[in-house]
């Protein structure tokens, strides 16, 4: 699986998830641009990829400001020549129950997560349709784009919307050459997923350790969380997959947590 010769634009790729892949497409032969709120997370994340004699850009991005998406896609493909492959990875998570929830911060849960996906999909777009040159555009969902859980009702609704936002690109994109998927992982213990415990825990009233044990990984086979790499891989097959045989697709990585 190799991505010579290729541009990779990811979101939220300063930490976590996004930063696996970037390492792991670089390694492929892919050129990154490293788009993150955090622009010195971006730096610094692209100055280990050109440390091993890879290419890498840092891009500041918001990805819930029109304008900010489309400055970012549009330096990464002046500065590498092209844009092939968009990973819209960014995302934050708020957690309580629906009828304590700020409207203020459900809007702020769709903007990243939804509106974000939007926006990095409208702007990639105009590079991977000119001459049908084409491209693969991939979303990351979450076992909550299939399945729902208490304490999290903007970001299921947001990642249920990327299945619909993926199929209707998968449609829309076809002649353009243009593939697209949403890839979606169980829990991985990134960041964001540590802030989760201790906010669960004080919410549903039990210990960080029943949270881990009883929410988080109750439901898969092996009681083990996914791992980055194993995000990371399945992106790599996706981005290097020959043909439109796979598209509009969602790919669920969860030791079975979800099996749909």
């Amino acid at each position: 699986m190799r991505l010579d010769g290729k541009t990779a634009l990811i979101t939220g790729a300063a930490s976590g998830i996004g930063k696996e892949i970037a390492m792991v497409y670089a390694q492929a032969g892919a050129k990154i641009a490293i788009a993150d709120l955090n622009q010195a997370g971006a730096d610094a994340a692209a100055a280990e990829i050109k440390a091993k004699g890879g290419e890498a850009i840092g891009v500041a991005m918001d990805v819930s400001d029109e304008k900010a998406v489309e400055n970012g896609v549009d330096l990464a493909a002046k500065t590498f020549g092209t844009l092939d492959i968009a990973i819209s990875n960014a995302g934050i998570q708020i957690v309580k129950p629906v009828h304590e929830f700020p409207f203020a911060e459900w809007k702020k849960m769709l903007a990243i997560h939804l509106d974000g996906s939007f926006l990095i999909t409208k702007a990639s777009m105009k590079h991977m349709y000119k001459d049908k040159r084409g491209g693969t555009i991939i979303y990351m969902g979450s076992v909550h784009s299939h399945e729902a859980s208490k304490l999290k009702a903007p970001y299921v609704t947001a990642k249920h919307g990327l299945l619909g936002l993926s199929r209707v690109v998968a449609k829309e994109g076809a002649e353009y050459n243009v593939r697209s998927h949403v890839i979606c992982p169980g829990f991985v213990r990134t960041p964001l997923v540590d802030k989760q415990i201790p906010e669960q825990a004080k919410e549903l009233g039990i210990t960080e350790e029943q949270v881990i044990k009883n929410v988080m990984l109750k439901e898969t086979v092996d009681g083990v969380f996914t791992t980055t790499e194993d995000v990371a891989q399945l992106a790599l097959f996706l981005a290097s997959f020959p043909s439109a045989a796979l598209t509009g697709q969602s790919f669920i990585v969860s030791h079975g947590w979800s099996m749909k």
